[in-house]
């Protein structure tokens, strides 16, 4: 039997969002350790996900965020996210994670939600300017079509909201995307971002 305390289970809890028999089954599975019982459950809760993304979407909150700093441009922020029901919209974890997406944007700037989103046209008129770039230094066609490849996945952590690493990696290490998985995974609910609006006032526009 695996050696683990409740501790173990209120802690793999508290990092995950799940529930007790949820976290229970993970540390057993885990041997007891918890960060490949992390794993576990962040593994499970991907493929349940995936298994709801067909039901609607019909609820939901708009975060928002206001950067207000003497001197600086001013900036605000609306982000629409939306879930399956009015009772997990009203849920104090997912307002949180609303007004987070929403401050992420006021930083990071993206352009799109995902990556469905990017007109084919910009994705080819990047495409050229990179190839034709990576011509000009000499390289290959081989190695030029992954020099392509390489750098539109960093156009897109660059300018895709869910591809971009959230801001504050020490409240989310990973992409905005995989944070809205996470919380779907700990409310057992289909989540996604519906949509968003960012207005500077003052200063370059980014």
């Amino acid at each position: 039997m695996a050696d683990f305390s409740a501790k173990d289970i209120q802690a793999l809890r508290h990092d995950t969002g799940t529930g007790m028999m949820d976290a229970k089954k993970a540390l057993q599975d885990a041997g007891g350790d918890l960060e490949q019982a992390k794993d576990l459950l962040r593994e499970r809760g991907l493929a349940a996900a995936a298994k709801r993304t067909d039901r609607a979407q019909s609820q939901g909150i708009i975060g928002s965020y206001l950067h207000n700093q003497a001197g600086r441009p001013v900036i605000g922020v609306m982000v629409d996210l939306a879930c399956e029901t009015d009772f997990v919209a009203k849920t104090e974890g997912f307002a949180d994670a609303a007004n987070d997406i929403a401050m992420h944007i006021a930083a990071a700037s993206p352009n799109w939600i995902d990556q469905s989103e990017v007109p084919e046209d910009v994705l080819e008129k990047e495409r050229s300017l990179i190839a034709a770039q990576a011509r000009n230094e000499g390289k290959p066609d081989h190695i030029v079509e992954k020099i392509v490849d390489g750098r539109i996945n960093s156009f897109y952590k660059e300018h895709v909201l869910t591809d971009q690493q959230f801001v504050r990696a020490e409240k989310f290490d990973g992409t905005v995307g995989d944070m809205v998985k996470q919380l779907a995974s700990s409310l057992g609910e289909n989540i996604s971002i519906a949509r968003f609006e960012r207005v500077q006032v003052g200063g370059t526009a980014e």
